[in-house]
């Protein structure tokens, strides 16, 4: 893996970051981070299938990559999994590719082990608006769109155009955050019961 680390001459360990991961799951329902971050009760994802496809894929696209993306996109360069850490918005997480466009922009591009449903999902949406966040404090250039390549039942690759509320709401979310982690309390739970069923926590959480 060529893992480049940027804007990383802080001690991370010592700085209190959040993950993508850990910000996408408090999207998902508040509760996962009472649960993770709180009373430290793990997920055991590691025994998820998706994950561990997941996983294989990211192995995989890392020497399969196809070239039509510069043509579709106009990427004139590109950078594999990289670590970015920011102490300004308090969050660290690797992006899949770093690319740069022709017009002078930059984008973040993510691969999902999912189907493309016709919709972007808002998890994923707000994933890409972190990576963007990051690598805007970080390559100090504009960041303007996205990308998400769907890789499950074929390759569907999607654009996603950011909008100013989008990094307010990702702003207001890494409060919140750190906001139950500090005071430790029992946020509401997902507005959306369909997410309960299969949740890891659904035995312990009332």
């Amino acid at each position: 893996m060529n893992q480049l680390k940027k804007n990383c001459d802080f001690d991370t360990e010592a700085t209190p970051m959040l993950t993508t991961t850990e910000i996408m799951e408090h999207i998902f329902c508040p509760r996962f981070t009472y649960f993770m971050n709180c009373l430290k009760i793990s997920q055991h994802e590691e025994q998820r299938y998706l994950v561990l496809k997941g996983r294989e894929l990211h192995h995989e696209r890392e020497k399969h990559n196809a070239r039509y993306l510069r043509k579709r996109i106009n990427c004139v360069k590109k950078e594999l999994s990289v670590y970015l850490a920011s102490p300004a918005i308090r969050v660290r997480g690797v992006v899949d590719e770093v690319l740069t466009l022709a017009d002078g922009t930059m984008a973040p591009l993510d691969y999902k082990y999912t189907e493309y449903r016709e919709y972007l999902f808002r998890t994923h949406r707000y994933q890409s608006v972190l990576y963007a966040m990051l690598i805007r404090e970080t390559y100090h250039q504009p960041v303007n769109r996205g990308y998400i390549c769907y890789i499950r039942g074929g390759t569907k690759l999607c654009e996603v155009l950011y909008k100013e509320e989008d990094f307010l709401y990702i702003k207001e979310t890494i409060e919140e955050i750190f906001n139950v982690i500090q005071h430790c309390y029992f946020p509401k739970k997902t507005r959306f019961p369909a997410r309960c069923i299969d949740c890891c926590y659904k035995n312990i959480c009332v």
